[in-house]
């Protein structure tokens, strides 16, 4: 740590969900997609691979957001991609969410957003989830905020909130920026797309990685006004010019372009989701209602880190958040049909 910077110092890095090597593994804590991607983004991908490669690819993947802003009635000038939603959302922190009055996130939600807030040196309150672990968006009439983010459905809990929420939160809040982390609405949310038109402060991030089994490939993107496309635009180029390379960028269009095998893995999936649900209830689990590809579930009886630990003893990793709201609780991923029945002995075996 000597030649470490003051800034390094104090960062408390996110922690990923565990990628460990274990034979046999039922892997049910990252929220992966359990089907492959859209052969025909396999196929552009294989076709990418050329003397092409040579070449930088385009700095601003103009192809990518022409077929994104087609796909969601835009214009090119709406959409802005990078490496991943993560990274989106990193440049979006500093691009929209650094202001003099803190930025307002949920109490429950995706850890990485006071890591970024830190790193950023931007000043945040936290808004509790009500006793239902849903968002509610009277709670975000703050004269103290500057900004506001939230995952929508939320993560880790599942819960979406609905389009007329989220309009009447814009309303609300029409002098400060609003970003929708949308990374898992296409398994069951109302998107926000829609009030984008009407919002000029509305930013909305989505993911190639969940509903469309990319996660390998790191594309994420984001829609709003031209305004708030250039601010983000304006700080990838101070990052790097070229984010998105030659291959992810054939895949994903090609992916987008694929709409039947998208909503044919989408069908599949939500179906998995409610046998799962009625599976876990079965076993004596309150199943929060979950309008994502996971769920966030508590036993009746079994302690939350105790119920972890078992399953990772019998290969099935789920993930847990050991924080006072969260602790019983296990985010658990919707995989294969096999995979649940693998998740449902396992969890009889534990709790017999």
């Amino acid at each position: 740590m000597q030649f470490w910077s003051a800034v390094a110092q104090g960062l408390s890095p996110y922690t990923p969900g565990e990628q460990p090597r274990i034979e046999g593994l039922v892997k049910l804590n990252t929220n992966e997609c359990p089907l492959p991607p859209s052969p025909r983004a396999l196929a552009a991908m294989r076709e990418a691979v050329n003397d092409s490669l040579r070449l930088y690819p385009d700095p601003e993947s103009v192809a990518l957001r022409k077929t994104l802003a087609a796909y969601h009635g835009l214009g090119v000038e709406n959409v802005f991609v990078g490496n991943s939603s993560d990274e989106v959302l990193a440049h979006t922190f500093l691009a929209l969410l650094k202001h003099d009055k803190p930025l307002l996130f949920p109490d429950v939600t995706y850890s990485f957003y006071p890591v970024w807030a830190k790193l950023y040196g931007i000043a945040y309150q936290t808004v509790a989830l009500n006793d239902d672990m849903c968002i509610v968006a009277d709670d975000y009439r703050r004269e103290s905020g500057g900004a506001i983010v939230f995952a929508n459905p939320n993560a880790p809990t599942g819960i979406a909130l609905g389009r007329d929420a989220i309009a009447s939160l814009l309303n609300e809040n029409a002098d400060i920026p609003v970003v929708v982390d949308e990374a898992y609405v296409d398994f069951g949310g109302e998107t926000a797309i829609p009030l984008i038109a009407d919002h000029p402060n509305l930013l909305v991030v989505r993911t190639f990685s969940k509903s469309r089994a990319l996660a390998g490939l790191r594309v994420g993107y984001a829609l709003g006004s031209a305004s708030l496309i250039e601010a983000l635009s304006r700080v990838k180029n101070c990052f790097n010019s070229y984010p998105v390379n030659r291959i992810a960028q054939a895949g994903a269009i090609a992916s987008v372009e694929d709409e039947a095998y998208f909503q044919a893995s989408l069908k599949t999936i939500v179906a998995e989701r409610e046998n799962m649900s009625a599976r876990l209830r079965e076993l004596g689990f309150e199943v929060l209602p979950s309008s994502a590809n996971f769920f966030f579930a508590r036993h009746a009886t079994a302690k939350g880190g105790e119920l972890a630990q078992a399953l990772r003893d019998r290969a099935v990793l789920v993930r847990r958040f050991d924080a006072p709201r969260t602790q019983d609780f296990l985010r658990i991923t919707v995989g294969s049909a096999e995979q649940t029945e693998k998740l449902v002995a396992a969890l009889k075996d534990i709790l017999k």
